[in-house]
């Protein structure tokens, strides 16, 4: 039974992926997301749902190998470690957002998830509405950041998870 979890490859490719996963943790790799505490549960969970799956096409060796139980029932493959959610609001995402701008930033993946693209329905409408806003403009939900641990602390270190 073969499960397809989104990261194409063998078997023997997946295990390779995932211990250079690993290795990058071990040498300092953070991964957090940040999201505005101020919203609605079900809009907390969106940005957070969103925000990992763009996370995870952009990075799909850090989703691990398809798993069994012991029935025999197979489970898709999932992230193979944790990520802490971190409580913001508006003015600290905004003010993330815009240092990872910031050229000694910019090596850090980051997605983003803004009032914007909650309402749009379809992603044809995001794309036309973005290129009639500015940055300035947008009031984000969430903020997503991987890269040197150093960086990402630097950024959220002293930021409390959100419960």
């Amino acid at each position: 039974m073969e499960f397809n979890n989104g990261y194409q490859g063998t078997l023997h490719e997946r295990e390779s992926a995932g211990r250079a996963v690993h290795e990058k943790r071990e040498r300092g790799t953070e991964y957090v997301m940040v999201i505005d505490e101020n919203l609605p549960l079900g809009i907390i969970a969106n940005t957070a749902a969103i925000m990992g799956i763009t996370l995870g096409k952009q990075m799909p060796e850090v989703v691990g190998a398809d798993v069994y139980d012991r029935t025999g029932n197979g489970h898709l493959g999932i992230i193979e470690f944790p990520v802490p959610i971190l409580k913001g609001n508006v003015e600290v995402i905004k003010s993330i957002r815009e240092k990872l701008y910031e050229p000694e930033f910019t090596d850090l993946t980051v997605v983003d998830f803004s009032d914007l693209a909650q309402g749009c329905k379809t992603y044809d409408e995001f794309i036309e509405k973005m290129k009639d806003v500015s940055e300035t403009e947008l009031n984000y939900y969430g903020v997503a950041i991987c890269g040197a641990k150093k960086k990402v602390n630097k950024l959220t270190g002293s930021m409390a998870l959100l419960r």
